[in-house]
């Protein structure tokens, strides 16, 4: 699921291959105007985010999964998919966006892919290195997170790794394991200080960015759950995040401020 940046509209994708779109009232916490199915993916609806379209400020949703594997974009005034994007040939497991005009995606076919909306097209790709490996990445990118200046991505892998890219220099930083399963769900904190990642392996660890980020890195298990961890989300403000596992359960935690 994904929400806009003002927290007024609400989409969801599913395995039954449909997205919905519904509009959120805060003042009475009920949805409105629950949209017709959208029914353009021909599988399982991996990802979503939210865009702003720029020349009429009008919101866009970026979704993407398996079937096709092409990413849609759908005019949420309308509610009707206008553009299909191509270059990935598996199916779509996450999509972050940032900048207004700029997102990622990540795929099973083990590459990365930013997009540009003014361009409406690829504009660079990339594979990660495996862990102390010099061939091209071995495992897909289930995860995937850019800081809001748009320098650092972030990358968790399905061999437990975890990969920083420098977007402007393009070049690897270093790849890391802080788990000992798949990672799911990798986000940065609102300021970029610290990688919260979760796993297969029912943990979340929380790696400190502040320093040289070509050095050995520092992570430490902040949470756990009985099952394995599915998404992991910051609070936009507070140093609190939430956590969505295969135990069934979404939790608040709540970290120590430093």
């Amino acid at each position: 699921m994904a929400w806009n940046a003002t927290g007024d509209l609400l989409a969801t994708g599913s395995n039954d291959k449909t997205v919905k779109l519904m509009r959120f009232n805060s003042t009475t916490c009920q949805l409105e105007d629950i949209a017709h199915p959208l029914t353009m993916h021909g599988g399982t609806v991996r990802d979503m985010c939210f865009m702003e379209d720029l020349s009429n400020r009008s919101n866009l949703l970026i979704s993407g999964g398996s079937g096709d594997n092409k990413i849609y974009i759908t005019d949420c005034e309308t509610a009707m998919p206008f553009q299909s994007l191509t270059g990935h040939t598996g199916q779509i497991l996450s999509l972050y966006t940032w900048g207004g005009v700029m997102f990622v995606s990540s795929s099973q076919d083990k590459t990365i892919r930013f997009w540009d909306m003014r361009t409406r097209g690829c504009v660079h790709h990339i594979s990660a290195r495996p862990m102390g490996g010099t061939d091209l990445v071995s495992s897909a990118a289930a995860a995937i997170s850019v800081d809001p200046s748009g320098r650092l991505l972030v990358s968790g892998h399905e061999d437990s790794s975890c990969m920083l890219y420098d977007m402007k220099g393009n070049r690897i930083l270093q790849t890391f394991k802080p788990h000992t399963a798949d990672v799911r769900t990798a986000r940065l904190s609102p300021k970029a200080f610290y990688l919260l990642t979760g796993s297969y392996d029912c943990k979340l660890m929380l790696t400190d960015l502040q320093g040289d980020l070509t050095q050995p890195l520092a992570s430490v298990r902040v949470a756990e759950h009985a099952d394995k961890v599915i998404q992991g989300r910051w609070h936009p403000k507070e140093f609190t995040f939430i956590s969505t596992s295969a135990d069934k359960t979404a939790t608040l935690w709540a970290l120590p401020q430093t």
